[in-house]
Parts: C-alpha cells; sequence; structure tokens
C-alpha cells in the first residue's frame, strides 16, 4: 500500500542517553572495550606543563580524534571534525556529551607542530597497540610477510625543480667493498681505491613535498609519491612499518624496516617477501642472521633468441661458467659493484656454431656477470622448490597484499593531504594501529560471544541433568 512519510517526527522529543543512542555491537564500543588507551598519558605526559598554562584537552581525546579520521577513512580533519558533531557513536567514544563543543579542526594540527613533531609518539602509540594483540597471544611473529607499497603525494606532479642528489651509499658498502678487496687480492689484483667523490644523479624534486620521490612503475601515472614498507604475520597483524621516498627501491628501504622488526621480535624465523627484495645482499643478510628467506621465482632477463644466463652452468671447484657448446668463461675481474667477470677467448667463439645464439658482442666473446654473494642467494634459493615454500607464498595474497587492499580501500591509504615524511609516517603508524585494533576488537568480542554461548549451553545441560536426576 502506498505510504507517505510525514516530518513530524523530527520535533520529536525524548530522554536518552548517548548509552542508548549507540549499538551494542558497534565497532567503537568494541574498541573501547579492548582497547586500553591510558598508555597514552604517559607517552605525552612530558610535553605539556604541570604547573602552567590554561588546561589542556585530554591527551586521549586528542589522539582519538585522527584515529575516528583513520578508522572509518575520513578525508580530513575538517570532515572529521564534522561527523564527530553529529555522529552519537563518535562523540560516545570521545566522551563527549550531547552539550560538549567538538574541538575546532586545527586543534589536532597546532598540537602536532607544538608538541608532536620530531617526535616518535606515533609509532610507540602503533607498538603500544600491537603489545595489547601480542599479550592477548593473537600475534605470531615467527614468519613474517614483507612488502613495500606507494602512497600518492600530496604534491603536484607538474611543480619540481631538476636537482643533481647525492645517490645514498648503501648500508652494506663497507662489508662489500671489504670482501671485493679479498677476491681480488686472491687473484692478485690491486683493490680499488676509496672514491671520495659523491655519486649524483639528476632528479625530479618536488617544490610542493621534497620528501617525496618521482614514481614511475609499469602503467602508473608518473606522481609524486612515499614508498611505505610493511611487514605482518601470517594472520595479517602489522608488525612494522618505515615511510621512505617513493623512488627508493625496496632492496634499499628493506634493511631499516627489517633492523626494527629483528629488535622487536628476535624471534622472527623466515621472512617472505616479493621479487623487488631477491638481491645477494638482502639473501646473505638473512642467511648469516640465521633467518630462512623465500622468493618468489623470477623470469630470466636477457635479449629474446639469446642463451639466458641459466644455460651457463657454474662450476664451483674452477670458478668457471660452461657455455652450451662445453667452453669454459674463464674469471676476467670484479668490479667495483660486486660483480665478477667471466668471459671465453675469442679463438672458441669466434668458430662456435652458435655464437649468434650467445652473443651479439663485436668483439665475438661472451661475458658472464655474478656477484660475489651469489651463492647466498642460490640457497635460497631452494626453498621456493619445497611444498612448504609453495604454500607459504601463496598465503601473501592473503596476508599483506590483503592488508594493503584494505587500508587503501577503505582506510584512505592511497594518497595523503600532508606534506613531508614526518607526517606520512604519522599516518602510517596511525593507519596501522587502526587496522590492528579494529582485528583485535573483532577477534576478541567473537571470543566472548563464543565463550557465552557455550556457558550458555553448559547451564542448559546443567538444568537438564538436574532435573533428570530429581525425577529418577
Amino acid at each position: 500500500m502506498f505510504h507517505k512519510q510525514t516530518m513530524i517526527g523530527r520535533g520529536q522529543m525524548g530522554f536518552y542517553s548517548l548509552e542508548d543512542l549507540v549499538p551494542q555491537d558497534h565497532l567503537l564500543r568494541h574498541i573501547d572495550q579492548y582497547v586500553d588507551f591510558d598508555f597514552i598519558y604517559d607517552l605525552v605526559v612530558d610535553k605539556y606543563s604541570l604547573e602552567h598554562g590554561r588546561p589542556s584537552l585530554d591527551p586521549v581525546m586528542l589522539i582519538k580524534i585522527p584515529i575516528i579520521q583513520y578508522l572509518f577513512g575520513i578525508q580530513s580533519m575538517r570532515q572529521t571534525i564534522k561527523e564527530i558533531e553529529v555522529n552519537m557513536a563518535y562523540r560516545w567514544f570521545l566522551g563527549l556529551d550531547f552539550q560538549d563543543d567538538v574541538p575546532h579542526f586545527t586543534t589536532f594540527g597546532k598540537n602536532y607542530s607544538r608538541r608532536f613533531k620530531d617526535t616518535d609518539l606515533f609509532e610507540q602509540i602503533f607498538y603500544h597497540i600491537l603489545d595489547q594483540a601480542f599479550a592477548a597471544k593473537l600475534v605470531e611473529p615467527k614468519l613474517i610477510y614483507l612488502d613495500g607499497t606507494h602512497i600518492k603525494a600530496h604534491a603536484n606532479r607538474n611543480k619540481f625543480v631538476n636537482q643533481e642528489v647525492a645517490v645514498e651509499a648503501l648500508i652494506y658498502q663497507e662489508s662489500l667493498e671489504k670482501e671485493i678487496d679479498e677476491v681480488r687480492a686472491k687473484v692478485e689484483k690491486k683493490p680499488f681505491k676509496k672514491s671520495e667523490e659523491k655519486i649524483v644523479k639528476n632528479n625530479k624534486v618536488s617544490t610542493t613535498d621534497s620528501d617525496s620521490g618521482w614514481f614511475h612503475k609499469g602503467e602508473h601515472k608518473e606522481v609524486f609519491a612515499y614508498s611505505a614498507q610493511v611487514a605482518c604475520d601470517t594472520n595479517g597483524w602489522v608488525l612494522g612499518y618505515t615511510a621512505d621516498r617513493g623512488n627508493l627501491h625496496d632492496s634499499r628501504t628493506f634493511f631499516d624496516l627489517y633492523a626494527k622488526l629483528i629488535q622487536k621480535f628476535p624471534e622472527i624465523d623466515t621472512v617472505v617477501a616479493d621479487a623487488g627484495y631477491k638481491t645477494p645482499a638482502i639473501a646473505k643478510k638473512l642467511i648469516d642472521d640465521g633467518r630462512t628467506g623465500l622468493f618468489p621465482y623470477t623470469r630470466p632477463r636477457g635479449k629474446k633468441g639469446l642463451f639466458r644466463k641459466q644455460d651457463y652452468s657454474y662450476d664451483y671447484l674452477s670458478n668457471t661458467y660452461i657455455c652450451p657448446n662445453g667452453k669454459q668463461l674463464i674469471y676476467k675481474t670484479t668490479r667495483r659493484d660486486g660483480y665478477q667477470e667471466y668471459r671465453t677467448t675469442k679463438t672458441n667463439c669466434i668458430t662456435c656454431p652458435l655464437l649468434t645464439q650467445c652473443t651479439l658482442s663485436q668483439t665475438k666473446q661472451k661475458t658472464v656477470f655474478r656477484h660475489i654473494w651469489q651463492l647466498y642467494l642460490d640457497k635460497i634459493e631452494q626453498n621456493r622448490l619445497t611444498t612448504w615454500g609453495k604454500v607459504t607464498y601463496n598465503r601473501r595474497k592473503e596476508t599483506i597484499e590483503r592488508l594493503f587492499g584494505t587500508a587503501k580501500e577503505h582506510h584512505n591509504l592511497r594518497y595523503t593531504h600532508e606534506n613531508g615524511r614526518d607526517k606520512m609516517h604519522m599516518k602510517l603508524g596511525l593507519t596501522f594501529a587502526c587496522l590492528n585494533m579494529k582485528k583485535m576488537a573483532k577477534i576478541m568480542a567473537n571470543r566472548d560471544r563464543g565463550r557465552a554461548f557455550i556457558s550458555h549451553f553448559q547451564m542448559i545441560f546443567k538444568v537438564m541433568n538436574y532435573q533428570k536426576a530429581q525425577f529418577a
């Protein structure tokens, strides 16, 4: 039957409390029940004066405001404050009543600039919440999944300057150079002279956000972006993160996150990562630390129609390569980047029937390169061939990749409205803290419901057994 809604209900009056208006199964109720935010007072106590000035806004409420923003994927702080003004669940979570004024949208930004800037407050908040999940025995950090994702910076792609930027030295550069000198000394070659000149390259630097980096990959549009390196366990709990420029390769940014992870979780046994981390240096680091690495298969590179590197077999005893025609490629030298050159003789190649499939070199000689740490990579490569390796690596889509999808789709991690690496680091910390607390609240609520359900049936069985005994 046709019905038309009247608007008389707009003027309805009644006696209600915030407790009545917030549903019992609301996410914020579960978070408030299972996540303890009191640790924030201890983290910020030294950033406030205990004797002078006006009474401050409650620090926990101040931090909860951006938590609401990132938890529900609200685009800006201004919009977040507007939502808090009319959303009873948000008011209840912050401890505000019907008449309380909501803080101005600039309040958090001012407090960040005056109190929290250049501190690790938000990273500490992330780890405190993670510790609560760990205390509840929900986190299993022995096997971790590690990956990077790019986040579009708040910077116009057309506003930049071209600058010569010094290339940062590799974190393992010193140990690499030492081993190169040892290898060269064995074949009676002089060590390389230490170069004091810094390597520079021409980069696009944003005039809006100079901390971001020019990013272009595959079909992606060229933009200024940040690179977030993230690790999670087998159940999808975020264990750590870092924020870097978008033009840094994953193999460079790996070491900062890895150092954080093993300091926080020394029990880590296995690291699973994609092809961007499959380098000799990372393989060596994992094996030297007594840990297992798991990387995917990577397609061989090279020109189509020519033999690939795996077509040349390496002889460990003689330190030579054997070509498909059975000829030796002899070691010649070791370069500054750690790659060794193996080259055949011109007389062997010039009469070889496979020459056109081997090389297009004008010198009619084939050269193969091998890193001095290639043996470490070869050892780790065996892990992916096992049944365990195949099953474990396939779980990336259920762990780290799902985590990125959730963060970008529901928590606004595709881009940032903030400028600067510090604020990007804050955004990552609060976003991943929200993901962890949401996960913990749901698991704990389901666990309690399950216990209540079991207790209810246990009580029913007790009553039935009692009644049965009475009639017996």
